[in-house]
């Protein structure tokens, strides 16, 4: 998985925005989850407004299936984490202003457009290709046999008309070959004369 890809994985949808979790962010930063926060709430005027952050609630964070809340002591999250969509994420640079922080919002902002890319131009979908195809291979096939049963039509009634005719002659035939007479001697069974008294 490239960094882009580690980034977008990251990248979450809650209240209708897509959002990065403050946990995720400092990891990247390599810096404390606590040490983030305080810098935020330090310059909290640069973040007002839920289009820069917010904080998420419990169900929001199990809804969103964030593998955070582990079972067993100590692993709860004790805090529950800031959401930054991606105004938010910009800001952060001019509050963690090191290197290290510039160069990691570049690549966040990058996964954020390439996600709205991804959204306004999504990749061709295989079975759709196909279900266009299939239909219009429908279309063709009905099309020729619309043309087929056109001829087929004026076929069938020339066949309908030579049976007709057939079944004509046939009846004229047996009407006009009566069963004849058979001409020569009756043999009998045992070879005798059947003139003989």
């Amino acid at each position: 998985m490239n960094k882009l890809e580690l980034i977008q994985s990251k990248i979450y949808e809650i209240r209708g925005q897509r959002v990065m979790l403050d946990f995720d962010l400092a990891a990247m930063y390599g810096t404390e989850t606590s040490q983030l926060k305080r810098a935020v709430r330090r310059n909290i005027e640069r973040f007002e407004g839920d289009d820069f952050m917010f904080e998420v609630t419990r169900d929001e964070l199990s809804r969103c299936q964030i593998g955070t809340l582990n079972k067993g002591r100590g692993n709860n999250i004790k805090y529950l984490p800031f959401a930054f969509t991606e105004l938010g994420v910009a800001m952060l640079s001019s509050v963690l202003n090191s290197k290290t922080a510039i160069e990691i919002n570049r690549g966040i902002m990058r996964a954020f457009v390439a996600i709205r890319q991804m959204i306004a131009n999504p990749p061709a979908d295989k079975f759709d290709e196909l279900q266009h195809e299939v239909k219009e291979l429908k279309d063709y096939v009905e099309e020729v046999f619309a043309d087929q049963n056109d001829i087929n039509e004026d076929t069938r009634m020339q066949l309908e008309l030579i049976n007709q005719t057939l079944a004509e002659l046939q009846a004229h035939k047996r009407m006009t070959e009566k069963p004849r007479r058979p001409i020569g001697f009756i043999q009998s069974k045992n070879n005798e004369d059947p003139h003989r008294i």
